[in-house]
């Protein structure tokens, strides 16, 4: 018996994986590995490339020969704000370079110069100021530093389109990379923003196609749909479109939280942008207006700082559940702050770290009170920042109903209890997909290799109710 499946490459900063997923979505097969990264010519590392799309043909070779299995599609979701620069041969020119190489100062100052003042151009492109994670400014430095190499440029391809274009031969550009805060797109014209064509940079993008597109490739004697490739966060943004029709914000949670609204159409405000708003691309092609907080690596610093100060493994918050008692407690003292008061609601949104960082641990007589402090301060922050996207301004607009919590904060109690007390009117779920991301690059292209109906059942919830207030 061999089961027809889609293979999807997740390519991720850290993990490479391949998976192979049936026609009801399971996955069947996966591999993963990680790459050593190698200098650029500063000395910066850098995804080694080569190495890369080695991996990408040898491990597609392989699950084109497992004898079990028919490969009938083949999609990618990659990491974003990464572009690879190809000559007329589809040789890439350049290593790829990292998203957080430092930006050139000067070189900044000539953009804006030219084409600012900095605040109107981040809002028109949704782009908060971000240096090489701005793709955009990304080409423009390729085009002013290395000017010889600019000559060769046939198209400059963000990564998960690179990776399709090695498999299929079809050089595209597609909206969920140009539509993550690259300052390539104008929200408001709904084009490449002027800048672009005044640096006549739009002829070394390769023609922008639908998202969900596909080419039929011959792959060992075989016919398979080949995807264009998709921005990993606006992937993962799919299955919950597929499940969910009802307007809803989801929360991812990792190293970022980031608050998504795919309903939200409302323009960047300059103060929206200031506290870390941005668009990002829905694969149909709306703007799904975001906020990012750095959370999850604030709890990472200051769990450590609690294991120091307490003398306990760093992981001893998983033990810690959630006792409303010590929520009470904490909250009738003086030294907490709400965000009743939209003054300091905005002063918490800072990048550096919530309040707990200023906190004196001795103020605390146990780990799982100063933990409940942590979370405390850590969702008065997710607060102040899931607002931003859940307000929406736009006429016709519906009210969201659900906020779903995926990632590592979706498993915590204290977090989850706390959220659903903050928004006692709307619904709030931890909510889980096995492998979002690469989920959702399957799911784009479904319609081209898949005669089941789309699953609706992907998403597995968990609902937390606000307590009732005691009187």
């Amino acid at each position: 018996m061999v089961t027809p499946v889609i293979a999807i490459f997740d390519i991720g900063k850290t993990n490479k994986k391949l998976f192979l997923f049936d026609e009801h979505y399971q996955i069947v097969w996966e591999k993963s590995e990680q790459f050593v990264e190698i200098p650029d010519e500063d000395d910066d590392l850098c995804e080694d490339l080569d190495r890369l799309i080695s991996w990408v043909n040898l491990s597609l070779a392989e699950v084109m020969a497992l004898p079990e299995f028919a490969v009938r599609a083949v999609n990618f979701s990659t990491y974003g704000a990464s572009l690879v620069y190809i000559d007329n041969d589809g040789q890439p020119l350049s290593p790829l370079y990292n998203y957080l190489k430092v930006y050139p100062a000067p070189l900044l100052k000539q953009f804006f110069d030219s084409y600012g003042p900095e605040a109107s151009i981040t809002r028109q492109t949704a782009s908060p100021s971000l240096g090489s994670l701005n793709s955009g400014l990304q080409l423009y430095r390729f085009s002013y530093e290395q000017p010889d190499l600019f000559k060769k440029l046939a198209f400059s391809l963000h990564l998960p389109q690179y990776v399709s274009y090695v498999v299929s031969g079809w050089p595209v550009s597609d909206l969920t990379s140009i539509g993550c805060h690259t300052m390539l797109w104008d929200f408001d014209r709904q084009q490449y923003h002027k800048w672009v064509s005044n640096e006549k940079l739009d002829t070394r993008l390769a023609p922008i196609v639908p998202s969900d597109s596909v080419r039929l490739t011959v792959i060992a004697d075989m016919p398979v749909q080949v995807g264009v490739g998709l921005h990993d966060s606006s992937a993962a943004l799919i299955p919950y479109l597929a499940s969910f029709h009802e307007p809803f914000v989801l929360i991812s949670t990792g190293t970022w939280c980031v608050s998504m609204n795919p309903f939200n159409s409302s323009p960047l405000t300059p103060e929206e942008l200031q506290y870390d708003c941005l668009n990002y691309m829905h694969y149909k092609g709306q703007p799904v207006k975001s906020a990012r907080l750095f959370a999850g690596y604030e709890h990472e610093q200051q769990v450590k700082r609690l294991a120091g100060h307490f003398n306990v493994p760093i992981d001893n918050y998983i033990r810690v559940g959630y006792k409303p008692e010590i929520i009470d407690q904490l909250r009738h003292q003086a030294s907490q702050v709400t965000t009743e008061n939209d003054a300091k609601g905005k002063q918490l949104l800072s990048m550096q770290g919530s309040l707990f960082g200023q906190r004196d641990l001795s103020d605390f007589a146990t780990y799982d009170e100063a933990y409940h402090q942590l979370i405390l301060d850590i969702v008065s922050q997710q607060l102040v920042s899931t607002n931003l996207v859940l307000a929406d301004t736009s006429p016709n607009r519906t009210a969201v109903k659900r906020v779903f919590v995926d990632g590592g904060f979706g498993k915590n109690p204290i977090y989850m209890n706390l959220l659903a007390t903050a928004f006692p009117d709307i619904e709030v779920y931890a909510a889980s997909v096995a492998q979002a991301s690469a989920l959702g690059a399957a799911l784009a292209i479904h319609q081209h290799w898949n005669s089941y109906p789309l699953p609706v059942d992907c998403v597995e919830l968990k609902k937390y109710t606000a307590p009732i207030a005691a009187h």
